[in-house]
């Protein structure tokens, strides 16, 4: 018979040894779903059902009783389980026997072991008084299992003391091997012991009538002996000399045990004593377990220590244990404000900080910790930005010969992690780059490095106080993260204004360096100062360009809000200008030296070599623009990529072509190498754009096609008949459409040729897919024909070649039975029906494709 839930399994019992009546804490699974579904439990062979109070379905308390067994399992039974099992067992402990004069320090129970009544030296339970055979026949047990009975007769024992008693229980378990004769006597035994309780109160005196009779003889000559000591004799009576004698063995019964009695009081205040140490040692130890595990570092000793401390003393109105607690508070005070100092101290780890922080929350520490480290960690940042620029300036920025910059205020850094950015800013570098580089550009680095060494920390001690995982990574403190949700959304403005700060102070920073005139003029003396530095060329304005972009695209990273960032892309914006601005005045100071150093001799085509050497400083300044002109496809969304690659096309066919004829219009020469060269470098540009578009296009459709192929178990082998094209392949559909919008909505020109390469992949992964098939079934042929039927028309327009979709076809078994050829092409008529509108504009009719 299946039951409604499992059977109860005791896992633990707490504490897991003691004498008979321990309180024990017994814990498990299916302990019952209720008080009145617990019918039984059993330590070590006794039943502890009276005294069990059941608290939830994994936890029972209740008292140990005197067993007969040492040790033993914890056996529930429940009403929904049955008879449960156990893991664990119990021992019981067998105190030692202590006389009545023995000196004990804990209370012995003397009438556990003493009984006036019957003599013995154990106690006796009132049910032993009962017979142990009360039919008074020979007992016969028999061998039927204890689960058998209980099955049999569920609810019910075999207990004659129990209030739910079964008589065919205890029969079939006492006398299923007695005779019915047997019986008949064991039934009129009964009936003699009824009959003898019913007699009632005359037959007892009957009973007892010569004790009666010898009780009056007794009283009779007392009587008459008091009666012949004669009662005028006061002070000679037989009742006054018996008084004397028990007063004076009361007096020697009080000098014999005074010493004893007083023994057992010393004794018993000696007890009491102990049991307060003992019980209150914890608190007493405190002051000093606190100090201890402080100088080791073990907080979550201290407060775990303090939590229970303040729990049982903290509203205690006895003096020496509010003593002893006041201290304790004033070593936990302490704590706080340690705990305080290292969470502001800096550099620290983002995870030394989220650790200080919930030390402090759990002290109650006043204030809001969180906050105050995102404050501290605000101000060091931005006093580590004006360290760096302030020792620049004074000329210690390259005392290094290592070629690492370590600022006195800076070298603290040392410890802290840098934010990986894909790969450092910094290049190999000559020994020689350190006193070849400018300040400048050394500034531009170091202040970078700064910035994205210590800000991403920030910004994630910011988040995890946002959603509450300061305080917990599984929400068990809900209290403590739903007031650090309430503080982060009241100071989410401040937050703001802080990022807003650091940007502005390194946009300022880098101006007052290389854009001294786009600053205030209050704020020349502090960001400024760079007048006597080397002014900078192209080629290292280019290479602060690149620093200034990594540090913006490093930030990007983070989920920084664009509006906190527009101040860095309008400082690389400035920066382009600047840098073509300076770039051109060389080049044009370069050309003047060129023309006044002039010999006018010619050569057999009666040129000069002052054209050559004019287009060699217009390559050199092209090289040297090429690097903020240089486009990272890593760094631009799909729609930038495909605006990139239509500008490549117009400057090949339209604006290189007319700058030639501008060149030869004024008389210059040799421009058709430039173009030549300009043209190879866009042709360059495009190829590796077009192929960063078309491996982030095609990569995930192609992809996505071997998992919906055999998403849910497909097997070819072993499928149903098919209903339809199935959804992977309308989805890959999808997505190439989608590719198709946003390649129409910029260019017509660029479709065919990125959409024939997408289907290019896409036949290409179909082919593959079709001959790693080992064999197909009839529907797996037909589901494979609906599929490609169906894909192959749509897509093959689109390519050069359909050798790969022939492949694929030539992979599958053929189609000889009309009828499958029918249900492919109901199936077909199906599909195109529902994708006619997005199977319309993705036709190449609706298409100009593009002359190649």
């Amino acid at each position: 018979m299946s039951r409604a839930r499992q059977p109860p399994l005791v896992t633990g019992i707490s504490p897991k040894e003691g004498a008979a009546w321990t309180k024990v804490t017994i814990r498990g699974e299916n302990l019952g779903t209720g008080p009145a579904d617990l019918i039984g439990l059993s330590i070590c062979g006794h039943n502890c059902l009276l005294t069990a109070e059941w608290m939830s379905a994994s936890k029972i308390v209740c008292r140990v009783g005197p067993a007969k067994d040492d040790k033993g399992e914890i056996i529930v039974t429940t009403k929904s389980g049955g008879l449960g099992t156990s893991t664990v067992s119990f021992k019981l402990l067998r105190p030692e026997r202590i006389g009545i004069l023995d000196q004990s320090a804990v209370w012995v129970d003397e009438m556990n072991y003493y009984d006036m009544r019957t003599d013995r030296n154990k106690g006796i339970s009132p049910l032993s008084l009962r017979p142990s055979n009360p039919l008074g026949i020979d007992l016969d047990k028999g061998k039927i299992p204890q689960k058998d009975m209980e099955l049999t007769f569920p609810g019910m024992s075999g207990d004659f003391t129990s209030e739910k008693f079964s008589a065919t229980w205890y029969l079939i378990e006492n006398h299923s091997g007695s005779s019915f004769e047997q019986l008949k006597i064991a039934a009129s035994n009964l009936k003699k012991q009824a009959t003898k309780k019913n007699e009632g109160s005359l037959a007892y005196v009957k009973g007892g009538l010569s004790t009666f009779f010898e009780a009056q003889d007794a009283l009779a000559a007392i009587h008459q002996r008091l009666e012949s000591d004669g009662t005028e004799r006061v002070e000679g009576s037989m009742t006054q000399r018996l008084e004397n004698i028990l007063n004076r063995a009361s007096d020697t019964a009080d000098t014999l045990f005074q010493e004893v009695l007083g023994r057992k009081d010393k004794a018993d205040s000696t007890r009491n004593a102990l049991n307060v140490l003992q019980r209150f040692k914890f608190l007493f130890n405190l002051p000093l377990n606190i100090e201890r595990n402080i100088q080791k570092g073990d907080y979550d000793v201290v407060i775990n220590d303090y939590e229970k401390a303040k729990s049982l003393f903290g509203n205690t109105e006895v003096p020496v244990f509010k003593k002893v607690y006041a201290e304790v508070e004033t070593r936990i005070s302490a704590l706080r404000s340690l705990l305080l100092e290292k969470l502001l101290q800096t550099p620290s780890t983002l995870h030394d900080q989220k650790r200080y922080i919930r030390y402090l929350s759990d002290l109650h520490a006043s204030g809001d910790p969180a906050w105050l480290c995102i404050y501290a960690q605000h101000k060091w940042i931005l006093q580590l930005m004006q360290d760096c620029r302030d020792e620049f300036i004074m000329g210690v920025g390259a005392l290094d010969p290592e070629g690492d910059t370590r600022p006195s205020a800076l070298g603290r850094l040392g410890h802290t992690a840098s934010l990986k950015r894909g790969g450092s800013l910094r290049t190999p570098r000559p020994s020689t780059w350190r006193s070849e580089t400018p300040q400048q550009v050394q500034f531009v680095e170091k202040l970078s490095d700064v910035v994205i060494g210590q800000l991403p920390n920030f910004w994630k001690l910011w988040i995890s106080y946002v959603n509450g995982s300061l305080f917990s990574e599984t929400g068990e403190k809900s209290g403590q993260v739903e007031k650090s949700k309430k503080n982060a959304r009241q100071r989410q403005n401040d937050f703001k204004k802080m990022i807003e700060e650091v940007t502005h102070r390194l946009v300022k920073l880098v101006r007052g360096a290389l854009l001294p005139t786009t600053l205030p003029q209050s704020d020349l003396s502090l960001y400024g100062g760079w007048e006597n530095k080397t002014e900078l060329t192209g080629a290292w304005l280019t290479q602060i360009m690149h620093i200034v972009r990594g540090c913006h695209d490093a930030l990007s990273a983070l989920e920084i809000p664009n509006d906190l960032l527009q101040v860095i892309q309008d400082l690389l914006l400035e920066l382009r200008v600047h840098c073509l601005m300076v770039t051109l005045l060389h080049t044009i100071e370069d050309v003047k030296r060129l023309a006044e150093k002039e010999d006018w001799v010619v050569d057999n085509e009666g040129i000069t070599s002052l054209p050559s050497q004019f287009e060699q400083c217009v390559v050199q300044m092209l090289q040297s623009l090429k690097e903020p002109l240089e486009i990272k496809s890593g760094e631009l969304n799909e729609q930038r990529l495909l605006i990139i690659l239509s500008n490549c096309q117009y400057l090949e066919r339209r604006t290189f072509l007319n700058l030639a004829n501008h060149f030869e219009k004024h008389g210059f020469t040799g421009t058709e190498k430039i173009t030549r060269v300009s043209v190879d470098a866009v042709r360059q540009l495009d190829r590796n754009l077009f192929e960063a578009y078309i491996e982030r296009r095609a990569d995930p459709i192609a992809g996505s096609l071997e998992p919906g192929i055999y998403a849910g178990y497909f097997d070819w082998r072993d499928c149903q008949t098919p209903t339809g094209v199935r959804n992977y392949l309308k989805e890959a559909l999808v997505n190439i459409i989608t590719v198709h919008a946003e390649v129409f909505t910029v260019s017509k020109d660029l479709v065919s040729r990125v959409l024939s390469r997408i289907v290019e992949s896409v036949a290409d992964e179909m082919c593959r897919l079709m001959q790693c098939v080992s064999s197909f079934s009839k529907n797996g042929a037909l589901q494979t024909y609906s599929e490609l039927y169906f894909v192959v028309p749509v897509l093959t327009e689109h390519l050069v070649s359909s050798s790969s979709f022939k492949l694929a076809l030539d992979a599958l078994p053929q189609l000889h039975s009309g009828g499958d050829k029918k249900l492919l092409e109901e199936l077909l008529n199906k599909f195109k029906s529902s994708m006619q509108l997005q199977l319309t504009c993705f036709q190449p009719s609706c298409i100009q494709p593009v002359k190649r």
